[in-house]
């Protein structure tokens, strides 16, 4: 048996000495530079990947949204590569149904997570598309980017938001996506009831009027199953235009971190959350 272990070892030996890959000693160096959160939003599974992709030239270190300008500029400057320019993304949530103003026809009672409610009967929201409030996208993300209002609603802090993609897995009901900060036009909504229906369930909920595809440049905005849809691949044609005549501001313009609503949206003056009303 000793005999066979030496031989063994030997073999590995001379293996380990013959397939060895010498390594980039700079792939050290920019991970050490790196926040190491390893949260994925560069598009490589880890800090330790995205350095090697960078020092293989095939990634340009702007992609790392967590580390400063600084820092980011400081590792172009070691490798002597471009510093890119990647635009900001941000986690955007297509809902704006707080409490509110989106009826409730039960009151939930269990595990205080968004996913369980969703398994127990849905959670009780009148509408299916809403959001539940129980904040398992603020419990998810690491960067404090997302807190609960007094509504129930999570929004995103986008000074702090690194498209780490966490609150997109979170939501059960697929309510949170990665948007460039330059997609300023929003249907903060994802109900597909039609009209009248919709409404019943959520004030500012999408009835897919098509006013604001009616307003907008040709092309940008389509109604599909009662919900406007923006064309981002028209992203050039965008403006503020379409959300003015959208009677409930499911369509908004963000800019800076400030919603605004069109002129003919109805003002929601109500401060406390609407009664439960069973379903008769």
């Amino acid at each position: 048996m000793g005999i066979l272990g030496l031989i063994l070892a030997s073999v590995l030996a001379v293996a380990n000495h013959k397939l060895h890959v010498d390594e980039d000693p700079r792939i050290d160096e920019v991970e050490g530079m790196l926040p190491n959160t390893n949260c994925g939003a560069c598009g490589s599974p880890g800090c330790r990947a995205f350095a090697e992709s960078c020092v293989g030239g095939e990634s340009n270190p702007s992609q790392c949204t967590v580390s400063s300008p600084e820092m980011t500029a400081f590792i172009a400057d070691y490798l002597g590569v471009e510093l890119g320019d990647e635009e900001k993304r941000v986690a955007r949530l297509a809902c704006a149904g707080g409490n509110h103003v989106a009826k409730m026809r039960a009151q939930y009672s269990g595990l205080k997570t968004c996913r369980a409610a969703v398994a127990a009967g849905g959670g009780g929201k009148a509408c299916s598309w809403g959001c539940l409030g129980l904040a398992d996208c603020e419990v998810s993300c690491d960067f404090d980017a997302i807190h609960m209002d007094s509504h129930g609603l999570p929004v995103v802090d986008e000074e702090k938001c690194v498209a780490c993609n966490d609150c997109v897995e979170a939501c059960p009901l697929d309510l949170f996506s990665l948007e460039p900060i330059s997609h300023q036009l929003w249907v903060a909504c994802k109900s597909l009831a039609e009209g009248d229906e919709a409404l019943a369930d959520c004030e500012v909920a999408c009835t897919g009027c098509a006013r604001c595809a009616s307003d907008a440049p040709e092309g940008l905005i389509s109604i599909q199953n009662n919900l406007a849809v923006v064309d981002y691949a028209k992203n050039n044609l965008a403006t503020p235009l379409p959300i003015q005549r959208c009677p409930t501001g499911a369509i908004v313009w963000l800019e800076k971190q400030t919603i605004t609503k069109g002129a003919a949206a109805k003002k929601i003056l109500r401060k406390e959350p609407l009664p439960v009303e069973p379903v008769k």
